[in-house]
This record gives structure tokens, C-alpha cells and sequence, in this order.
């Protein structure tokens, strides 16, 4: 029988983190007066910022421990590209387009090889992000950081009135999960740590996987922007959720007083059942670490997620809202009802 493993028993404690985040932003209580403050609407995964007719956002987000997995594999020219997808497909959820970004590198020493490679990956995030890079940092830390880190910060715009804040979903709409790459760039401290346990090495070549685990682990996080800005101008869209850190649980950031029913959830790719068998992983667990194949979700009218259902190979009718509070995954009756 393996260690039962959870993502608190590898080091992080998702709840803890809620509690760290509650009391920063406790203490954030200036406000702006004048263009350019801030739209105080709870729960959004990319801030609202006044600007005349326009709303601009800001998002900010790294790619974390998937960073030693590059490391280890001596492959970086792919952690830019994870770098922009988790802040801008945190941008979209509100509807905005990405429009630019800048990248933050702390680490010990200088290496311009290893940061050629990086560059690469952030060209190829914001050309598949229609966004340009506009600035960055590198910041050599030897007494602070011991290797590197990846991180960045994007601005967006939209068009006041054509927000999207999850407001709008209401008992009826269905829920349509967009497919994941694989892990993307979450739930990785407790991937590695199950993986390493087990005696799991990335070089090696497990059943299911088309590569090996190394591969599997580095592979990109899947970028949605065109996709969903698409959705959106063409079809009635009341919530748009990035299904990162947090899992299932991030559904809880859309419209309170309603129940998300996952019935049908995507079949996982088999890295995850890899990792959920190796460390006797439970589903509650599995659903509220890693993004179980369904990368991204938006709630919306039957009749227009019928059409995105059919129109997208990626896209499938993976739930339903209801009357209720909190989150379900119908499939093992497990609920979450807190962010």
C-alpha cells in the first residue's frame, strides 16, 4: 500500500496560502481617486483597472517548481512559454485581450546560454498570444536565490461593458471544459515529490506516456487566448475560469449562491493517473491540486455550449449549474465549498 501523499504532506498547504493571501490583502486599503483605480470586484483571476471607456487588467504569475524539472532535463527553452500562459489565461477570464508583458528572472549568477533558452519560450508564449514584450528584469540574487526563478506580469484591455466577472452565471448554464496539455504548471511539488518516492526517474519510459516522464512533466502549458476570445465574441459567456493552483476549487470564484456540478469531467491524461497510483493519491486530492485534463472552463447558456462543443476539438460539456453552493464533482460525490 503507497503513502497516501497530498500536496500539504509535499510542502504546500493550499489553505494556508489562502490564509497568507487574506492577510496581505487585509492590509491594502489605499485607494487610487482619479483614472486609474481599481474595479473592487471580488473573486477575479486579473484585476480590473479604470480607464476611461476601457478596462485595463493586470496579472501576475510564475511557473514554480516545473523550473527543476527544466534543471534537471537541462531543457529551458520551454519555461517562457509556461511563464506567459499562467498570466495570460488568467487575463482572459475576465475577457480581456493580452496586450503586454514583462518578465522577472532572479537568479544566482549570470548565464546567458540558459537565458537564451528561456527567451525562446517567451517569444513563441507571446506569439501565440498575439502580446508583445515590452520590458523585463534579471535580477543576480547569489545570496538570495539558489538557481532561478520565472515570473512576469501582463497587461490587458477591455472594452468596458464587455467584461466578464462571473456574475452572470445562474442555474441552467452548462460548464465546458477546454483540454490541458497535462499538468501545466501546477501541483508539481507534489508530482515530483510522489515520483521521486516511488523511485520514478525522468528518464524513464512508463506505460501510457508518449515520452518520457521528464517530457511528459515539461511539456507547455497550453496557451487558450485566441480560442476563448473567440468564444466570446461570438457567443453569450457568464464565467471564464483558469483551472490552476486550487483545481475545481477555482469555479468557487465565479457567482455565489450556486452549485457547479462537474458530471462529466474529461478523462485525465495518463500522467495523472500515474502520479494519483504511485502516491495512493485521493480523487478529493487529485481534483483540488491539478487541472484533470480540463485546462480551462467557461459557464454558459446550453444552446451556445452545445455549439462550442461541436465547433472545437478541444472542447467538451463537462457540467452543469444549479441551485446550491460550492463546487461537486458528481463522480464520487465529493464537494468544495471554499476558494
Amino acid at each position: 500500500m503507497p503513502k497516501r501523499w497530498t500536496y500539504s504532506g509535499a510542502g504546500v498547504n493550499i489553505d494556508d496560502k489562502s490564509k497568507a493571501i487574506g492577510s496581505l490583502v487585509g492590509e491594502l486599503r489605499f485607494k487610487r481617486s482619479g483614472i486609474g483605480s481599481m474595479a473592487r470586484i471580488p473573486g477575479l483571476f486579473a484585476s480590473l483597472i479604470e480607464f476611461g471607456d476601457t478596462y485595463l487588467t493586470m496579472a501576475t504569475d510564475g511557473v514554480g517548481t516545473k523550473l527543476l524539472v527544466a534543471k534537471e532535463l537541462g531543457v529551458w527553452n520551454t519555461v517562457g512559454i509556461d511563464c506567459i500562459a499562467m498570466n495570460v489565461n488568467d487575463t482572459i477570464c475576465v475577457n480581456a485581450e493580452p496586450m503586454s508583458f514583462v518578465d522577472y528572472i532572479a537568479i544566482d549568477r549570470p548565464d546567458d546560454n540558459l537565458t537564451r533558452e528561456i527567451g525562446k519560450g517567451l517569444e513563441r508564449g507571446a506569439e501565440l498570444s498575439n502580446m508583445e514584450i515590452v520590458g523585463g528584469e534579471i535580477a543576480v540574487l547569489p545570496e538570495l536565490v539558489n538557481g532561478i526563478d520565472l515570473s512576469g506580469t501582463c497587461l490587458g484591455f477591455v472594452e468596458r461593458g464587455r467584461e466578464v466577472t462571473g456574475e452572470g452565471c445562474e442555474e441552467g448554464d452548462a460548464i465546458v471544459g477546454l483540454r490541458s496539455s497535462g499538468l501545466h504548471s501546477n501541483g508539481f511539488t507534489l508530482a515530483r515529490k510522489v515520483l521521486e518516492s516511488s523511485g520514478v526517474s525522468l528518464g524513464d519510459r512508463l506505460k501510457g506516456l508518449s515520452g518520457t516522464v521528464g517530457e511528459e512533466l515539461l511539456r507547455p502549458t497550453e496557451i487558450y487566448v485566441r480560442q476563448v476570445l473567440e468564444i466570446n465574441r461570438e457567443h453569450a459567456v457568464h464565467g471564464l475560469v483558469n483551472i490552476t493552483g486550487g483545481g475545481l476549487r477555482n469555479l468557487l470564484r465565479m457567482r455565489a449562491g450556486l452549485m457547479y456540478v462537474i458530471d462529466r469531467p474529461v478523462a485525465p491524461a495518463p500522467i495523472f493517473g500515474i502520479v494519483q497510483e504511485l502516491g495512493g493519491v485521493e480523487d478529493r486530492e487529485m481534483y483540488q491540486t491539478f487541472n484533470m485534463g480540463m485546462g480551462f472552463m467557461i459557464v454558459m447558456p446550453e444552446a451556445d455550449a452545445e455549439d462550442v462543443a461541436e465547433r472545437y476539438g478541444n472542447a467538451e460539456i463537462v457540467g452543469r449549474v444549479e441551485k446550491g453552493k460550492g463546487v461537486l464533482l458528481e463522480p464520487g460525490g465529493i464537494v468544495y465549498d471554499k476558494y
